[in-house]
């Protein structure tokens, strides 16, 4: 079993390629951002919960998250591996994936995280957001504040996966089926 947390700045490409690896590896695919929407839209009472958090401006506490996480992970019990993304975002939600993990008997066997200059993410969202109609990507200081965000949170969860060897940064500039084989060479070694 594969368990990969792909990581990486907004617009670095981490949705087409968790659809390109998932496709070649066999995995589930579990967006975060995805799971909260279904929740909420379905009214599922983990999302009814979140709801009421996000509804304060509060952020919806690791424990909520991670019961939703769980969820997804319990309904693909025949899945090969899984691809996380947009989770863990803080070391206690590593730790916790890592305990449930445990329990299922498997591990997460990298993070891999896709590397770009913060210039040549500002053009693809500015790009994104032509067409996309997402207002925070067409507005510079919106897009370099998630940056600053961004690097908040990774710095501390890079840190957690190098001291169990599982950090794998991958250059994220090029073609698509130029990072997907990078991207593909550091899975493959795992």
């Amino acid at each position: 079993m594969k368990n990969i947390v792909l990581f990486g700045p907004p617009g670095a490409g981490k949705g087409t390629q968790a659809e390109m690896l998932k496709v070649k590896y066999n995995l589930v695919h579990i967006s975060t951002g995805d799971v909260f929407r279904f929740n909420i839209k379905n009214e599922t009472a983990l999302g009814i919960l979140a709801k009421s958090f996000m509804d304060k401006g509060d952020l919806v506490p690791d424990e909520v998250t991670i019961d939703m996480l769980k969820a997804e992970v319990n309904n693909n019990p025949e899945a090969n591996g899984f691809i996380f993304d947009g989770f863990p975002r803080t070391e206690s939600q590593a730790a916790s994936l890592d305990a449930f993990l445990v329990e299922k008997n498997t591990g997460i066997n990298g993070m891999v995280a896709l590397e770009v200059p913060e210039n040549l993410l500002v053009e693809r969202l500015l790009n994104r957001g032509k067409t996309s109609g997402r207002s925070d990507d067409q507005d510079e200081s919106k897009i370099r504040n998630r940056f600053n965000e961004y690097e908040t949170k990774t710095a501390i969860l890079k840190d957690y996966y190098q001291k169990q060897n599982k950090y794998f940064g991958v250059d994220g500039v090029g073609s698509i089926n130029e990072i997907t084989a990078k991207l593909e060479a550091v899975i493959d070694a795992l």
